[in-house]
């Protein structure tokens, strides 16, 4: 299936899928490699990513790592703020995303044109971002996940198999999310969210039965745990394992995939259309 998204003048098409480069404006991500301290080196990371082939940039202020401490959210707006700014002003006509579940960090960046919403709780951490989210007529990026960051590895268990609860989960979150006027919306499963490894690798390879909602498909596993772990080494060496695990989710209906490495995603989504085309 394939969709358009639309902000203000812009039109993205996912009839191939794209990639989202993530910029990490934090000192404590899981992998260091992400992390950025300046806003000079923030530039500098958004112009090679868009210059790989990322056609998103995604921009966010703090950790949700497994057991990170939240920030406030004013301290996360005075990370924030000024990255998106500069991105912006720099590169006018690139689609950038917000990665908050505060409803005021979008709220304070509201006049710097950003495009889409990217909120990790699907508006349960912050009751306010639905209506502010609709008020701004963003692009919303709905996760699931099990609990808060710091808590959210201990014990995960779901009454059904985990792509059967997700489904329930994005039905009845759409369909909310939808009464607030947003319509535009993308579903992340939230791997890693909540979910131990065997549960990632399931939901990984029945991604399809999210298809039937009717909206575009993030995934987000880019050097995360359930890759390292299993291959028993750090985010650091995990690059060949997401690109293995990236072209799984193409097959199985990702139409945008969140990535620390663009060139990588973009070269793997090149040879997977190759393959859907002979």
């Amino acid at each position: 299936m394939y969709y358009t998204l639309e902000s203000g003048d812009k039109i993205l098409s996912l009839h191939s899928p794209q990639v989202m480069g993530i910029l990490n404006i934090t000192p404590d991500s899981f992998y260091a490699g992400s992390r950025v301290d300046s806003i000079q080196a923030v530039v500098d990371k958004a112009g090679q990513m868009l210059n790989d082939g990322a056609a998103l940039l995604d921009i966010g202020g703090q950790s949700t790592r497994p057991g990170s401490e939240p920030v406030s959210a004013q301290e996360e707006l005075e990370r924030v703020y000024p990255a998106v700014e500069a991105v912006r002003e720099a590169f006018p006509a690139t689609w950038i995303s917000i990665d908050t579940y505060y409803a005021s960090v979008v709220k304070g960046c509201s006049k710097l044109r950003f495009d889409i919403v990217n909120d990790i709780s699907s508006g349960e951490d912050d009751k306010d971002m639905l209506n502010t989210v609709s008020h701004g007529r963003w692009i919303y990026i709905a996760m699931h996940k099990l609990g808060m960051p710091k808590t959210m590895q201990e014990n995960p268990t779901y009454g059904e198999p985990i792509q059967e609860a997700l489904f329930t989960y994005f039905l009845q979150k759409t369909r909310q999310i939808r009464k607030f006027g947003i319509k535009q919306i993308i579903l992340d499963p939230g791997f890693g969210f909540g979910k131990t490894l065997d549960q990632n690798y399931q939901l990984l390879n029945r991604l399809k039965r999210l298809q039937s909602l009717s909206a575009p498909i993030l995934v987000g596993i880019s050097r995360k745990s359930m890759i390292y772990n299993l291959l028993e080494t750090t985010p650091e060496g995990a690059l060949n394992g997401t690109s293995v695990l990236h072209l799984a989710a193409l097959q199985n209906g990702a139409n945008l995939l969140r990535t620390h490495d663009v060139k990588e995603a973009v070269e793997t989504i090149k040879l997977y259309n190759k393959l859907r085309e002979v």
